[in-house]
């Protein structure tokens, strides 16, 4: 049965408040166009620590809660799927979550993602690792018989998430990104450190940008997967959100800084271009050929022309 997703963005902000506001009026359009599922953007309930806010100390987590609790009325008076990102507390003297909330139709909390590979060093004192305490489990549900599976931002890096979820049967991926709000002087930095030169070479001209711009269809591809992209649309935003196919094209992709809803029917009887779809199981099993080897001494003889 076919799924309709609606992709977000919107200016995420340190204000829960205004968030939650812009959130549940994209959840009423999103559930007048027909759709079956929104996807939002990562920390975007919350505020994402180190761009939107500086960090999490002295934070509210209080209005946080009451915010959360009118999305989740606004999930139950729409009746759609809502997958959206914040930050979970937990016990106090211990860095919160980096989360995605699965919530059903009548508001259940279905499961809840948390951000594994945070960006930053061993010492846990820089990128997310200063502000987010990593996650250790997959995220995976469904929705009109579709299996979808979760990831956030710095996990299109590892390529091993995306293959494992293929393993367990994921069709669709929605990755919340949280990749603009950043400061003035830090995107020309990122800029410089690109090369003008080079601007004009790649899809962006952040390291961000030219990244997830070509990692994230790949990573279609390679998995035979449809991939949600949500992004924040805040000024100084790398991309626009998109969604990609299984054969690595992108079918939408919103325009960069201005908030909307990317509307896009998934159909998984729709057949798809597939040139590793002979051997990928075997690849996935530690087989690293296609066909069959041969017992012949100028195959195993790998010294002589």
């Amino acid at each position: 049965m076919p799924l309709i997703l609606a992709t977000s963005q919107f200016a995420t902000s340190a204000d829960p408040e205004t968030n939650a506001c812009r959130m549940i009026e994209q959840i009423a359009a999103a559930a007048t166009q027909g759709a079956d599922l929104v996807h939002f953007p990562e920390a975007c309930l919350c505020g994402y620590a180190g761009n939107d806010l500086a960090d999490y100390s002295g934070y509210d987590w209080k209005t946080l809660r009451q915010k959360t609790e009118d999305v989740v009325a606004a999930v139950k008076a729409a009746g759609i799927w809502v997958a959206f990102g914040s930050a979970h507390p937990l016990s106090p003297g211990v860095k919160p979550h980096n989360s995605v909330y699965i919530v059903a139709p009548d508001g259940r909390l279905v499961d809840r993602y948390d951000k594994r590979f945070c960006a930053g060093d061993e010492t846990g004192n820089s990128g997310d690792l200063a502000h987010y305490t990593p996650g250790d489990h997959v995220c995976l549900f469904t929705i009109n018989g579709i299996r979808i599976g979760t990831l956030i931002c710095h996990e299109y890096r590892y390529p091993e998430l995306y293959r494992d979820y293929k393993r367990r049967g994921a069709q669709l991926i929605l990755h919340s990104f949280h990749s603009g709000n950043i400061d003035a002087a830090r995107f020309a930095a990122i800029e410089a450190a690109v090369g003008c030169e080079h601007h004009a070479l790649n899809p962006a001209t952040t390291i961000a940008g030219i990244t997830q711009l070509n990692a994230v269809p790949t990573a279609a591809a390679d998995n035979h997967l449809w991939i949600s992209a949500a992004n924040s649309s805040a000024p100084r935003s790398c991309w626009g959100a998109f969604v990609v196919r299984p054969d690595g094209v992108v079918t939408g992709r919103l325009p960069v800084e201005q908030p909307g809803l990317l509307t896009t029917r998934i159909d998984p009887a729709q057949h798809f271009y597939d040139s590793t779809g002979a051997w990928r199981d075997r690849a996935m099993q530690g087989v690293y050929h296609s066909g069959d080897l041969v017992e012949d001494p100028r195959s195993h003889e790998r010294r002589m022309f």
